[in-house]
């Protein structure tokens, strides 16, 4: 016997019982994102490997440990996306919609990171993420911040999740704090785990990031960002404050909140939540105003999130919000006897047709009645429909509840009639 092949580590499948899952969640994020504007755009999982590079910051762990990254046939560097703002940007830039325009868009779609897997992470992963171009002011990032507050709202978690905020300044000032920074860390790198010692020099901010206990304990009497703002950075900073306050969306300041991707500048955000165990980060962003013109295009302003899939499903399953999906099957038809078998086929599509939204399962594969009525209850319909030759001979139908009721027979107009009943229910 050949040996059975398996997905690869870190890959996963979503089989059936869980794809439900998936659907309302996307279907909630798709009506969400409608009703404020933004529309879809849909790029490529494999980009030319420069893009990230320029992208995300050639130190950045994520270029340099955890891109899937080969060379094609024509020695070309291709890498599957680790991330989706990067690929949206390129996309903006070779069709010519960003420059001196305002585009609000979302994405949804796998994404790849060589990382070590663990539950709610993977090296497949899914991601879903806004992008808003041509608008610099502090209102639209209030309102990417409200749109993610409505999220929580529609899937009643609000509760579990909390925003924490901060600003990183404009290049310059992010340049003097960096110098800063540098210098009070230098003065007790011995207390500096291995990476925050690597990243001292490359990406000093990331190591505000840091994990390690020591670390953190060292940097509360590290320089603060804020200090080194400007007049024009604050107000930014102060009026979005101001907008969510006003929009009843509570946050907490955090000073040391950075993001792992160079391209951010002035306002980044998280919301995380403590409902999966240690504190996880569910939904992050902020505003990378450089990024296009670093890309090639005109200099645009852009603000934006992103989101894991997974970690979001794993965070709604964990809170029993999954309890009450939709029905996969609403009936299920079986047929009895000679010819029973054409006319059910035919009868289930004249009630799709007619009954709309109505989900149908024909039995098929022959076998008795109890075998037929064991595989209608499997089904999780909520009712089952026989057709028999009495039936046919009649003009008929048998509707049998499969949950508790009384069984009875019914015309087709009035069968038609009692389904989209159902359906409304």
């Amino acid at each position: 016997m050949a040996k059975q092949i398996q997905a690869i580590r870190g890959m996963n499948d979503c089989l059936p019982a869980d794809s439900q899952k998936w659907q309302q969640v996307e279907r909630t994020l798709r009506e969400l994102v409608a009703s404020f504007g933004y529309q879809e755009i849909r790029t490529p999982i494999v980009e030319m490997t420069g893009l990230f590079k320029r992208a995300i910051g050639e130190v950045t762990d994520i270029v340099e440990k955890e891109m899937y990254t080969f060379e094609d046939r024509n020695g070309d560097s291709l890498t599957l996306r680790p991330e989706g703002t990067a690929s949206t940007v390129r996309a903006g830039n070779e069709h010519g919609l960003l420059y001196n325009q305002e585009q609000r868009l979302w994405y949804m779609g796998p994404m790849f990171r060589h990382e070590r897997p663990q539950k709610g992470r993977y090296r497949q992963f899914h991601q879903f993420g806004v992008e808003v171009y041509g608008l610099a002011t502090a209102d639209i990032d209030a309102e990417v911040l409200m749109l993610s507050a409505a999220l929580w709202d529609q899937l009643g978690i609000r509760d579990h999740v909390r925003l924490e905020l901060n600003t990183l300044g404009n290049a310059d000032e992010r340049a003097a704090y960096r110098d800063a920074l540098v210098v009070f860390l230098e003065q007790h790198k011995e207390t500096l785990d291995e990476d925050s010692q690597r990243r001292l020099y490359t990406n000093p901010l990331r190591v505000l990031d840091s994990k390690d206990a020591n670390v953190q304990a060292l940097l509360a009497g590290a320089p603060v960002l804020m200090d080194y703002l400007g007049d024009e950075s604050k107000q930014h900073f102060n009026t979005l404050c101001e907008l969510l306050r006003a929009a009843g969306i509570e946050f907490t300041v955090n000073t040391r909140l950075v993001r792992g991707l160079d391209y951010y500048n002035r306002t980044v955000f998280e919301w995380v939540t403590e409902s999966l165990g240690s504190q996880g980060t569910v939904l992050a962003g902020g505003r990378y105003d450089s990024l296009v013109g670093q890309l090639g295009g005109k200099d645009t302003p852009a603000v934006g999130f992103a989101m894991g899939m997974e970690r979001l499903v794993l965070l709604l399953d964990t809170l029993g919000k999954f309890d009450n999906l939709p029905r996969g099957v609403d009936v299920y038809l079986c047929a009895m006897g000679d010819g029973a078998q054409a006319a059910a086929l035919q009868l289930a599509q004249e009630l799709r047709q007619s009954v709309s939204g109505l989900k149908v399962m024909t039995h098929c594969g022959g076998g008795n009645f109890k075998k037929q009525m064991k595989r209608a209850d499997k089904s999780g319909a909520e009712l089952a429909l026989i057709l028999g030759e009495d039936e046919l001979k009649q003009g008929l139908v048998t509707v049998k509840p499969l949950r508790g009721g009384e069984q009875r027979q019914l015309s087709r107009d009035a069968l038609a009639m009692e389904l989209k009943a159902l359906v409304q229910n």
